[in-house]
């Protein structure tokens, strides 16, 4: 097993542990692994997602240390995962409803047939030499994400490609003759993943020295000392925790129920917001209906919450 990144868990910080992680493999017998991979996780109270694929295996878990150490575990027992690399954070309350364990075509959406990263890949780059990288005028720092992501944090000098969906990225690199004006292209994303895809996209369209940052922002924010850091605000996650920050300390940020958009604590102070219901950003695109609608839900996860519940719909 090759370097599985494994956290310390600080006094305090937080109840539950939290791993990402990601492995590109072929993986033929995915449709099969599908339901011991839901009871390994259910049988240890473990929460989240996990895509699986023929192309290999994607996702989210949190739940107790020893819940999570045993899902790992049963991973790398695997042929196909035993190089399987994580990473880890914790949060101070549970950052999922449920354990859903999927299956996909793809364990990243690109949407770009024979788009393999165990055939053809950037080079990848670790935390330490990052900020070297980008800081070279000879080097086009990419930010492979989508817009609701870019909008709270990106690397210091960044393109952002205003993406709605991953599945946009290919288009925009064709439609974006310009980004041949720099002889290097350095990529990153939140865990790395996206760029294992991205980068071998670049690859095939022509570019010759790609990079990508290894481990993703995730990494970087764990690895580079804040004094030191070139990231500017903070990095989107996919659960509850909304956003974390340098050393992965939860970040400020909530989320809009009604859009999805992240929330700072000054956009939460906008006139136009009301928990659950509205916020800067849709308050224009939303209906009355809608309103109410959203208003009905708010109340019901209220309920919920004073029951020691926890509402579906949150």
């Amino acid at each position: 097993m090759t370097d599985t990144l494994q956290t310390p868990r600080p006094e305090a910080q937080g109840q539950f542990l939290v791993a990402a992680l990601y492995h590109f493999v072929s993986f033929e017998r995915f449709a099969a692994f599908r339901e011991p991979l839901q009871a390994i996780c259910d049988d240890n109270q473990v929460k989240g997602t996990l895509l699986i694929a023929h192309e290999g295996i994607n996702g989210t878990i949190a739940g107790p240390e020893d819940g999570i150490r045993a899902v790992l575990a049963f991973l790398h027992a695997q042929p196909e995962f035993a190089n399987l690399e994580h990473k880890e954070s914790w949060a101070s309350s549970m950052p999922f409803l449920r354990m859903k364990a999927r299956l996909k075509k793809e364990i990243v959406t690109m949407g770009v047939e024979d788009i393999d990263p165990n055939r053809i890949v950037g080079t990848y780059v670790a935390p330490k030499d990052w900020n070297a990288l980008i800081s070279d005028p000879d080097t086009l720092v990419i930010d492979t994400r989508n817009d609701y992501e870019t909008a709270i944090g990106m690397f210091r000098g960044a393109v952002d490609p205003n993406t709605k969906s991953f599945r946009d990225f290919p288009d925009w690199v064709k439609n974006n003759a310009d980004l041949a004006a720099k002889p290097k292209i350095a990529m990153y994303c939140t865990g790395g993943i996206r760029c294992e895809k991205a980068t071998a996209f670049m690859k095939e369209q022509g570019f010759d020295e790609v990079y990508h940052l290894k481990g993703g922002i995730l990494k970087y924010l764990e690895e580079m000392p804040e004094e030191e850091s070139l990231w500017d605000g903070a990095c989107f996650v996919f659960d509850d925790r909304v956003s974390v920050t340098h050393g992965l300390k939860e970040g400020e940020h909530t989320l809009c129920h009604a859009c999805r958009q992240p929330l700072t604590p000054e956009d939460r102070l906008s006139p136009h917001h009301e928990h659950g219901v509205a916020c800067i950003h849709c308050h224009e695109t939303r209906t009355e209906e809608d309103r109410l609608r959203y208003r009905q839900r708010q109340r019901q996860m209220e309920l919920a919450k004073r029951r020691g519940e926890r509402h579906l719909g949150s």
